[in-house]
């Protein structure tokens, strides 16, 4: 342990090294696994404080300064700090208080019993992944368009898509606003009929409505659209309307998305960690019709 790591370069701010956690007490006090299994990932050579490999069984960290990751993950050391997943439904503002009176935010938290905020914006009418937490740093950073985080929607379009319009999205519109082009496009399998059709799209751009735009400019007008993952976290099988708390996999990923790292990446090698991110993709729902299990988990506008 280099350092760096060391907890003796703390004591200038008057903490004494006896009064450090030792790291697999950390990370267990994290909610990585247990404090056995942590022993077992230090011995392994897979935790890193600081960017240096630890082996040490009982090194002391400081959990306000030093950096912890698991197999390049982000630990999060602050108990305090709390990530929420909304699937929230249409018709709610993205707001935790709204001067017209509209539903917003607030609903689902008042549970939680202190102050939230959310990560960037969703549309009104529009549904799905919406990040919560009380870490307002977190979400300051994510939601600014300088980190590029790519989110994924399903949306139900108007008349028949082909895979020439598709090549266009990927190709990339020109815009009021200017050009943009989706990272991913697809028409999903069973989506698409004379009238309508489901396509998925993937994109970092944190314009206004820039979707619905970009759908409309190809000649597909939106009818209703879903985000389904925002970075490395997924909705999966999340009911519309529910908020659950995200595991000790899904804080690291997102972290360590925030701290500049590809989130594909970080998912991956979260789930060679044998932790499990998420029970659901993108498309969840394979051969059925419409927005039934594709956007969420039976039919959440009862259409």
């Amino acid at each position: 342990m280099s350092d760096a790591a060391l907890p003796e370069k703390v004591s200038s701010d008057g903490v004494s090294p006896d009064d450090l956690p030792r790291l697999q007490k950390a990370l267990a006090h994290a909610g990585v696994a247990s404090r056995r299994a942590c022993e077992t990932l230090i011995a392994g050579g897979r935790v890193t404080v600081n960017g240096e490999t630890v082996y040490e069984l009982g090194s002391r960290i400081n959990p306000d300064t030093d950096e912890v990751r698991v197999d390049g993950v982000i630990v999060q050391l602050d108990a305090t700090k709390r990530y929420f997943v909304l699937n929230k439904p249409r018709g709610v503002v993205s707001t935790m208080s709204d001067e017209q009176g509209r539903p917003d935010l607030q609903t689902y938290v008042d549970e939680i019993g202190e102050r939230l905020y959310n990560v960037g914006r969703l549309d009104t009418d529009t549904s799905g992944l919406l990040i919560l937490t009380n870490d307002g740093d977190l979400a300051h950073q994510l939601a600014h368009p300088k980190f590029g985080v790519q989110k994924t929607y399903v949306a139900k379009v108007r008349g028949r898509v082909t895979p020439a319009v598709i090549q266009r999205l990927k190709d990339g519109v020109e815009l009021v606003d200017g050009p943009i082009r989706a990272d991913a496009a697809k028409l999903l399998p069973g989506g698409a009929s004379s009238s309508h059709s489901l396509v998925e799209l993937t994109l970092h751009s944190g314009k206004n409505r820039i979707v619905r735009r970009m759908l409309a400019e190809v000649g597909h007008p939106v009818v209703e659209l879903v985000r389904r993952q925002f970075g490395p976290l997924h909705l999966g099988a999340q009911r519309v309307g529910t908020l659950r708390e995200l595991s000790a996999a899904e804080r690291g990923a997102l972290l360590s998305a925030a701290a500049g790292g590809d989130s594909t990446d970080i998912t991956d090698r979260t789930q060679r960690a044998d932790t499990q991110i998420t029970a659901g993709r993108p498309g969840d729902g394979k051969g059925a019709k419409g927005m039934r299990g594709v956007a969420a988990r039976g039919n959440p506008h009862r259409r």
